[in-house]
């Protein structure tokens, strides 16, 4: 072949192709594809340059290497669409003197490079000889699959070039490295350099093998991904290099700059290990960094200081309460020991009342005044334990329970949280949502309180819980035990008068985007609206109700551009018909009816017990969603009313002959309790001697068999209820006398309560002549 030529130049991506050599590569650019066709119409010869860049899509003369190689096409086959693979011999080393664009290919003017400075002796030449191949056998042991052709087939000295050139391109080392090897012409040069690399090579093959020796110790075979990875660490570790900045290396610091325990940094960096070295793709990859982060987010030393002023926190709570002035008592007395004692009183505060009564707004107070951050967590509904001690993060989509979750929402470990709803709260297979409670709420074990997902002991100690509930009845007693009750009872009408007043139309005014020029209600309109439009133990529904004018107003000073005045007459025109007129007690005195008083978890109500007799065989029927307790109680009416039967004049047979029917109005709503005992027993005598009972009369109070009248509870509301309704007079057994004298005299004024400890006072006082 000519010394000087020309020919059309292929740029390589990543590969060098030798002289004596043979191998293939694909071609899919344009500019390649011509020069292939160029040099097929050349006797198959073509210039191979390897690209410095082999990113580089276009490359110009500056992107090549300017030493190559000549090369003889072999075939060429399709390895898909617009692909070609290309099998070529090499033949020479060149180099590339005028490079130059033709017709949209690559060609250059070039001159061919013969090899000198050969080993000038024939022992010299045996010896690189055998040395180059020695080496290269050793190599090939610790690396199975080098060099496809034996090394028989070179003879020596003759074919050292090629033997060089072939173990050259077979070599896994850098790109720069073999590029300096193809332009180096000295024999003695490349020998030297080859034997360089294969003994570089040689040691790497040891630490590789020893480090794979290593991680077969501690993994599974099986486990492909794992151990690339094990081996990269041990890689590091030979080095001695710093891993670069990692998720888990952030993780770490994190970990490092945390206020908590040494026990739980200690657990968060055992789970930091773990993470790094799992693979990302894999499902505990995410599930340890879930638990990492929440374990990061904890509070665990980070706290608020209280602000322990007595007279602060009274000032709030009057800032925000109407009224409640026992409750108000109870809660400063609750501080004062908190603050003298230094620390959270043993007992959990539980305000309980029907809805409506400013519960959860006290608890927002307490919070406020003692400047605690504030989290409110409602139980209502809660069933599982899990949503209280946190599921294991073993589960898919586990996190932490409620308690710990609002702490780490809190942001501090000393927050005040709100149990709302305790009541509420049930159990199933999945756990006793209030047994989980217990440890919560006991001051003793709270200190190394467990969630299920954080799998550390949390400190509860810190935290002031308050709870909050409609019905006692239906809280477990052992957690009863561990929480002191606040009553918040029903507001008064005066109460709800001043709250609306001072806080609820200030409020929807606000809400409503209103200003006091634009919508005005009159004392007699609010009074009105208590009245007649709202029969509730709290405000709710009259917060409601004023909301529903503000919206009116809002209308009609968009629609009119102006606003309104509300006063007494024209609550109908805002509001509708009222529901309940303001004296609604019987017309008239009737047989076998008779007003009750009863306590519901919403507030106080009255209701009326009916009874009719009829020709029957002594049967009696009862209806209107009774229950057990409210059943034995009419049980308990009958047998005193037959036992006094012959002080009425009633005939023995007349229970034999006659059936009773009793009957409480509102059949759809449940009905429980004993309260109603004297009420039913009234009604019964009334239907059956046919007096006549008083209307404007209402009574409470449990019956016994020798016919004693034994207290109740839910007094206050069910007075309140009575006066709502326009009763006059209210029978209340003599042991609940206590309980009136606690009363606020708004609640009793313009009724009278007259006190009885037996069922002679009760008909003596019901039942007309």
């Amino acid at each position: 072949m000519d010394k000087y030529g020309t020919l059309p130049v292929l740029a390589l991506r990543g590969k060098i192709v030798y002289p004596d050599t043979n191998t293939y590569f694909e071609v899919s650019r344009t500019k390649s594809l011509k020069a292939l066709e160029r040099a097929m119409n050349q006797d198959q010869i073509i210039f191979l340059a390897v690209q410095r860049d082999p990113m580089e899509d276009d490359p110009e003369e500056e992107d090549l290497y300017n030493i190559g190689t000549v090369a003889k096409i072999g075939q060429m086959a399709k390895a898909g669409t617009g692909v070609l693979r290309v099998f070529v011999d090499g033949l020479y080393r060149a180099r590339m003197v005028n490079f130059y664009e033709e017709d949209g290919s690559l060609a250059t003017e070039y001159e061919l490079m013969e090899e000198e400075d050969f080993p000038e002796y024939e022992g010299e030449a045996a010896a690189l000889f055998r040395s180059i191949k020695d080496w290269a056998k050793v190599y090939a042991e610790k690396n199975p699959g080098f060099l496809k052709i034996p090394f028989e087939d070179f003879k020596e000295e003759v074919e050292l070039c090629r033997l060089i050139n072939t173990i050259i391109s077979e070599l896994p080392y850098d790109l720069d490295r073999k590029q300096q090897i193809l332009e180096e012409v000295s024999v003695r040069k490349q020998c030297e350099m080859l034997l360089t690399i294969l003994m570089e090579e040689v040691d790497i093959s040891d630490y590789r093998n020893e480090i794979t020796q290593k991680v077969k110790q501690n993994v599974d075979k099986n486990q492909k991904e794992y151990l690339l990875r094990e081996q990269q660490k041990v890689i590091r570790e030979e080095l001695g290099e710093e891993d670069l900045e990692s998720e888990a290396d952030e993780y770490l610091k994190a970990c490092k700059e945390l206020d908590a325990p040494e026990s739980i940094k200690d657990k968060i960096e055992k789970e930091i290990k773990r993470f790094k070295v799992i693979p990302p793709m894999a499902a505990d990859s995410f599930t340890i960094r879930n638990y990492i982060e929440t374990m990061l987010e904890m509070p665990w030393n980070k706290a608020t200081t209280d602000n322990n002023d007595l007279n602060h926190a009274k000032e709030i709570l009057e800032e925000d309460h109407y009224g409640l002035e026992k409750i108000k008592e109870r809660v400063l007395d609750y501080l004062a020991v908190r603050n003298l004692s230094g620390k959270n009183s043993a007992t959990i505060l539980c305000l309980a009342g029907p809805p409506g009564t400013g519960k959860t707004s006290v608890a927002k107070s307490i919070a406020r005044a003692l400047e605690k951050k504030y989290v409110r967590i409602s139980l209502g509904g809660v069933r599982d334990e899990a949503e209280i001690r946190g599921h294991r993060k073993t589960y898919v989509a586990a996190m932490p329970g409620r308690i710990a979750d609002s702490i780490r929402q809190a942001g501090v470990c000393n927050p005040l949280i709100l149990l709302d709803e305790v009541d509420k709260a049930s159990s199933n297979h999945k756990g006793d949502v209030a047994a989980s409670l217990l440890e919560v709420l006991d001051a003793e074990q709270n200190v190394n309180f467990r969630d299920h997902y954080l799998e550390v002991p949390l400190d509860l100690s810190k935290v002031l819980f308050i709870a909050t509930a409609n019905d006692l009845s239906l809280i477990d007693k052992p957690l009863r035990d561990r929480m002191e009750i606040i009553d918040v009872s029903s507001y008064t009408e005066n109460e709800k008068y001043h709250i609306a007043k001072n806080y609820l139309v200030k409020k929807q005014r606000e809400a409503s985007g209103l200003s006091e020029d634009q919508v005005s209600i009159t004392d007699e309109a609010i009074y009105g609206m208590i009245r007649r439009y709202t029969r509730e133990a709290g405000v709710r529904n009259l917060e409601r109700t004023i909301g529903t004018i503000m919206h009116k107003a809002a209308r009609n000073v968009l629609v009119n551009g102006e606003g309104i005045h509300v006063d007494l007459d024209q609550l109908e025109t805002y509001l509708d018909v009222a529901p309940f007129d303001e004296e609604d007690s019987l017309e008239e005195p009737q047989v076998g009816i008779v007003r009750g008083l009863a306590w519901t978890s919403v507030g106080g109500d009255t209701l009326s017990i009916e009874v009719n007799t009829m020709p029957g065989k002594g049967q009696m029927k009862l209806t209107g969603r009774m229950g057990d307790v409210m059943k034995e109680s009419a049980e308990i009416g009958l047998s005193y009313i037959r036992s006094i039967a012959d002080s009425y004049g009633i005939e023995a047979e007349y229970f034999e002959k006659n059936d009773l029917h009793i009957h409480i109005p509102e059949g759809a709503v449940p009905k429980d309790g004993p309260s109603a005992g004297i009420t039913m027993a009234t009604a019964m005598l009334s239907a059956i001697t046919g007096k006549k009972v008083r209307s404007d009369l209402a009574m409470t109070g449990e019956i016994t068999l020798r016919g004693k009248v034994l207290p109740i509870g839910g007094l206050k509301e069910k007075l309140l209820a009575a006066k709502a309704a326009g009763i006059k007079e209210v029978l209340v057994p003599i042991k609940n006398e206590h309980n009136v004298l606690t009363l606020e005299e708004e609640i009793t004024e313009g009724m009278t309560i007259s006190f009885v400890s037996k069922m002679e006072e009760v008909l003596e006082k019901a039942l007309l002549s």
